[in-house]
């Protein structure tokens, strides 16, 4: 079905951006509310208010606490109103509730045609035969048929009914909300008899104190942020700017020394280089100071000016550069002078044309007396010709004293990555691994090459050595080779290669430590296809064809028990408990990794996880957005793509047909225009039980922008899931209590990939993916293949152990810190381990999840749970992980974000 659209694009300003209170930053991390000092005595009016506060919040999925509860009663009036709409305004916003949701078609989706092609007709029919003063086209009434504004349709009353239309039935574009077509819409039926289930999502919302406990909470969250080791997602990273906003510079002292992040660290210094004084006995200048202490790297400078351009420390995509004041071109151009002059042009390299546009704002050689050697690794990186002048001069002179080369026409610095490549490249495993040696992190990445050619160096050998044993023919030859096997692949330079493995391991950050372990464990079977998570603005994957031979089995369990054994190790520096408490269910999900590109999302779900879904209940898919000035009239569309149980495309959902299997999938409409302030909304229904009889077992969910323009222009776009109790048509159409995940569509793709359902497991895998697209006039059913390439090949990936599970990271801390270990089943059985006198962690982990069970009751109450949901009660102090925190109290307990349990594994 063909639909004529505005193609027009824009450049992407994401438009999207709302900042972040620090008490909307605290309701979302700890679940608390923070409430000025009261008196602490209740008064009627004041019961009264907690009382509709309660009730408010209960409709939207969140519990008030006792203590909470009574603080309210407590507060005066006043207070107690402007904290009421400030918490209810939050809690709207992450729920996608703050706005109104009303679909094409109000009826839905007890009203949306059988049959999506008649439908198609009838609206063409009228577009094109249509005339006033005449009987309808279609239904021949006369008097029906009357204009819609603003795009004067001529639409029949008797064909099209106004109380069911939100939009213009011709061309599915918004009107005039006073329009006379539009009338209002009958009343929902409702399902009496049947309580609503509670949310998987439920939250116990505390009373976090008065607002000085406000600010040292936001400190305590502030400092974890700051220790994390990998890149923030876009919602931390939201939470780290407000929390830094709020934040005064008089204590400094209270910020860590050091920051493991480096766009973290990016942001830190950022936010300290605002206040550069231009005296440098300017009391500010102590900001100088802290942030010049915390860059090690020319990189580090360069992730400042990209952030104080505008831009993001990823170094993605990198805007043009913002003027930069004298003073702090002064600042950056004495860090870089404090660098050696050889690894900063090496860092440089990395980014060559970005460093030759930021060479024009720092204006390095106005200053070379002053900062000889950043005026030698300027003069490096851009092959500047050495004359007779004094800069010349001066870039000779700095280049003798720190051994790089200057005596012909320009400065040469060799390069460290060049001499890896060529050994490589020359097969030669012991010079490879005397440079990677030096840089252990390299090492570890680059682990699998180094392996692969330390194999076939070792198999070569043996295959010389057996041609030159005398008497020895073919048969013995491939007897021999078959005999020893994996034996002599884990000999000479493999062994080389683990023991300089065990050297590095014990400095490399936690990311690459576990990408590593997860990717090498299963390189020991065939596989045919490699999934790569390039680094991106968006979460972009690329698939390819996997032509690595397998390594033997004996090497990748050499190099796992190395890797592994690390992380235990790290693991292991926590403090000892007595009880962890570890939910099986974990497993289905994934340690975080490539955190920058997730979507900003109500329930932080790391990428690539499988979470059961509840029987019973069907899903409501939903689909919002607002048009901006810069997007223009935009067209989004929610569809889902049916596979059969081999990836085989057998049918969508979208707004080429409007219902798959009569009601196993039901789409709401297409909007095609989505003006403020109402926007546009699409719904779809997927029937789990309808599905599944009809043949499908994945259902893939995708947004598409139809008209090609980029999510992050709109001025809002948001989708989610709702978990279903009645019947389709019963109750609200969107229910804030129903509402399982919200995440938002940012950036500059035009196509995104949130789950796909596996309709007999009846579980949801969360991908959070893009999908490259090219064109205007996307429908699911053009990307059928390449949808189920990525799908299958994403659930392929996260099923098979090459990422490593939260689940399996939750045992190994237990392990490393417990002496008893409860494991917890989704039927609420519990298997108990205790940890044997002659068994260390390593055993004692392997053990966990296995048959060869402890018995004993336990009446400890456990100091470390790792949770799905917080239905238990740890002791006072204790670290508690859950995706669902339902009653954790921040308050008494350290909660734990995913990102943490990577983050405690930083090296010392």
């Amino acid at each position: 079905m063909s639909r004529s659209r505005n193609t027009t694009t824009h450049t992407t300003t994401d438009a999207q951006s709302r900042p972040r209170s620090v008490a909307s930053v605290l309701l979302t991390r700890r679940g608390a509310v923070y409430l000025p000092a009261s008196g602490g005595r209740a008064d009627p009016a004041g019961e009264a208010g907690a009382a509709v506060i309660e009730a408010e919040l209960v409709q939207r999925g969140y519990l008030v606490s006792p203590g909470l509860r009574r603080a309210f009663a407590a507060s005066g009036t006043g207070v107690l109103g402007d904290t009421g709409r400030a918490l209810l305004d939050a809690v709207d916003y992450d729920l996608g509730a703050h706005r109104d949701h009303v679909p094409l078609l109000r009826g839905f989706p007890d009203t949306v045609p059988e049959d999506t092609y008649r439908h198609y007709v009838e609206r063409v029919l009228s577009a094109l035969f249509q005339h006033p003063d005449q009987p309808c086209v279609l239904c021949g009434t006369a008097g029906s048929v009357v204009p819609v504004a603003p795009c004067a349709h001529l639409v029949c009353g008797a064909c099209f009914d106004g109380a069911d239309f939100s939009a213009c039935p011709v061309c599915e574009r918004r009107i005039d909300p006073a329009d006379p077509f539009l009338r209002p819409a009958p009343p929902r039926r409702r399902v009496f008899g049947r309580a609503a289930g509670a949310p998987q999502r439920l939250r116990l919302l505390s009373h976090g104190g008065d607002l000085t406990a406000c600010q040292e909470d936001a400190a305590r969250e502030l400092d974890a942020l700051l220790a994390r080791t990998g890149a923030l997602s876009p919602q931390d990273a939201d939470d780290l700017g407000a929390l830094l906003a709020a934040r005064s510079r008089d204590g400094l002292d209270r910020l860590p020394p050091r920051v493991p992040g480096r766009e973290t660290k990016a942001r830190l210094v950022s936010w300290l280089l605002d206040a550069v004084p231009a005296d440098p006995a300017d009391p500010a200048h102590r900001c100088v100071a802290e942030a010049a202490a915390r860059i090690d790297t020319a990189t580090d400078v360069l992730r400042v000016l990209v952030l104080r351009s505008g831009g993001d420390p990823g170094l993605v995509d990198i805007p043009r550069f913002a003027p930069t004041p004298r003073p702090l071109r002064r600042v950056l151009l004495s860090v870089l002078d404090t660098m050696d002059p050889a690894q900063a042009v090496e860092d440089m390299r990395r980014h060559r044309r970005a460093w030759i546009h930021a060479a024009e704002r720092l204006h390095p050689f106005e200053q070379a007396d002053r900062f000889p050697r950043a005026a030698l690794a300027f003069a490096a990186l851009r092959g500047t010709p050495l004359t007779d002048d004094a800069l010349s001069a001066v870039l000779r002179r700095t280049a003798a004293a720190h051994g790089i080369d200057a005596t012909g026409g320009s400065v040469t610095a060799h390069r460290w990555s060049g001499r890896v490549e060529a050994a490589l490249a020359d097969r030669d495993v012991d010079g490879a691994l005397a440079l990677l040696g030096s840089r252990p992190g390299e090492l570890v990445r680059r682990l699998d090459h180094v392996l692969r050619l330390a194999v076939d160096r070792d198999r070569s050998a043996a295959d010389r050595s057996d041609r030159d044993r005398p008497g020895a023919d073919r048969s013995d030859l491939d007897r021999s080779a078959a005999g020893r096997g994996e034996a002599e692949a884990g000999t000479h330079r493999v062994q080389a290669v683990v023991r300089a493995l065990e050297h590095a391991v014990t400095s490399v950050a936690p990311a690459v430590l576990l990408s590593a372990l997860g990717s090498l464990r299963v390189r020991d079977r065939q596989h045919t296809v490699r999934v790569f998570f390039p680094k991106a603005g968006a979460a972009k994957t690329h698939v390819t064809d996997d032509v690595r031979p397998p390594l033997p089995a004996a090497v990748t369990h050499a190099v796992t028990e190395v890797l592994t054994g690390e992380v235990l190790r790290r693991a292991g520096r926590g403090a000892p408990v007595g009880v962890a408490v570890v939910d099986a269910d974990l497993d289905g999900m994934i340690a975080p990794f490539a955190e920058r590109t997730a979507s900003r999302a109500l329930v932080t779900l790391p990428r690539g996880s499988e979470i059961a879904l509840p029987g019973g209940r069907s899903l409501r898919l939903f689909l919002t957005w607002t048009e901006s000035e810069a997007s223009g009239r935009t067209d989004l569309d929610l569809s889902v793509a049916m596979f059969d149980a081999h990836w085989r495309h057998i049918g969508v959902c979208d707004y080429t047909h409007l219902r798959y299997a009569r009601q196993a999938a039901v789409h709401s409409g297409d909007l095609q225009s989505a003006p403020p302030p109402l926007g546009a909304t699409e719904f779809v229904d997927l029937d789990l039980d309808l599905l599944a009889a009809a043949g499908a077992r994945y259902a893939v969910a995708v947004v598409f922008s139809y008209n090609d323009v980029p999510f992050g222009e709109l001025a809002e776009a948001f989708a989610g899931l709702m978990l279903r109790d009645g019947p389709g048509g019963a109750g609200p159409l969107f229910d804030p209590r129903s509402v399982e995940q919200r995440f938002d569509l940012t950036g500059s793709s035009r196509a995104c990939v949130p789950l796909v359902v596996d309709l007999q497991s009846r579980t949801l895998r969360w991908l959070d993916v893009v999908k490259g697209v090219t064109g205007t006039q996307h429908a699911v059913w053009r990307h059928a293949d390449a949808l189920a390439t990525l799908a299958h090949r994403l659930t392929e990936l996260f099923a098979s152990g090459a990422r490593v599970g939260l689940g399996e990271l939750a045992r190994w801390h237990a392990a490393a810190r417990a002496g008893t270990v409860v494991l917890r089943h989704r039927d609420g059985s519990r298997v108990v381990y205790t940890r044997r006198d002659d068994e260390d962690v390593s055993g004692f982990a392997a053990r966990i999840g296995t048959p060869d069970a402890d018995s004993g009751e336990i009446a400890e109450a456990p100091s470390l749970v790792y949770l799905l949901r917080g239905d238990i009660q740890p002791a006072d102090g204790a670290e508690a992980y859950a995706l669902h925190p339902l009653a954790l109290d921040a308050a008494r307990v350290r909660l734990l974000a995913a990102p943490d349990l990577v983050t405690t594994l930083a090296p010392a």
